[in-house]
């Protein structure tokens, strides 16, 4: 072991300094080395976004995008306020057709004799081996088959659930109920069409579809019923209508 004069010789010192330098020359080296890797993968460009600047980009786009709404929601109000004048004040053709037009688009109540098919899944004690649970249920596709063959014989107006049926409803299936302008609704479903009666019945006797879907109906019992509903009042539609909308 060394005494405490061979730790303050100059030897002893002179090794302490050496490794200090070394030490020190070494995280230079490192230093230098990332600033220039750094450099390199930058090529020159600051590694930071400039995160004001950016924000002001944003808001500039946002403000731009709600002008161009802004001016669209101005033309569509001047495009209601001018029909509906022309409504107000026309005589001619085109008023006529706007009133004849109405309650076939579902914005005026409307009375006269109906058609009702209801539409039901299968009883829950029916669990045929074998057979995939999706085939006991009632789809989005069996109530829309109901409606567009009530359509093509000529109806009036229609109902879903009591809700008034236009050309922006769509029929949804969430889970195992049916979706009807936002309001879920769980079997049995009930579908009314004002219109010709009997050219009403003879569409959904002679659609294949429509018989398709009876064979499956009596095969693994699911609920289909068509009856006289007698004369019926359908409401006005009651929701929103939106701007731009695609029938489903």
């Amino acid at each position: 072991m060394a005494n405490d004069e061979d730790r303050s010789s100059p030897r002893h010192a002179r090794r302490r300094f050496g490794r200090g330098r070394m030490a020190t020359s070494g995280v230079l080296v490192l230093a230098g080395f990332m600033v220039a890797s750094a450099a390199t993968t930058s090529g020159g460009r600051d590694l930071r976004p400039d995160q004001d600047k950016d924000l002001a980009t944003v808001v500039r786009g946002q403000a731009d995008h709600n002008a161009g709404q802004a001016a669209k929601i101005a033309r569509l109000r001047a495009d209601v306020d001018r029909l509906a004048a022309s409504r107000n004040t026309g005589t001619g053709s085109s008023s006529r057709s706007f009133e004849s037009a109405a309650p076939r688009a579902g914005m005026e109540a409307v009375r006269g004799p109906a058609v009702r098919v209801t539409l039901d899944d299968a009883p829950l004690d029916v669990n045929p081996g074998g057979v995939d649970q999706n085939m006991l249920v009632v789809h989005q596709q069996d109530i829309q088959m109901v409606v567009n063959v009530m359509w093509s014989a000529g109806a009036e107006a229609m109902t879903i659930q009591g809700q008034r049926v236009t050309s922006l409803t769509g029929v949804k299936c969430v889970g195992n109920t049916v979706v009807l302008h936002g309001v879920p609704y769980a079997p049995p479903y009930r579908i009314e069409a004002i219109g010709d009666v009997d050219a009403i019945h003879r569409a959904l006797d002679s659609n294949e579809s429509v018989k398709i879907y009876k064979e499956y109906a009596t095969a693994y019992r699911l609920g289909w019923k068509v009856q006289d509903a007698g004369r019926v009042t359908m409401p006005a539609y009651q929701g929103p209508v939106p701007s731009e909308a695609t029938p489903s």
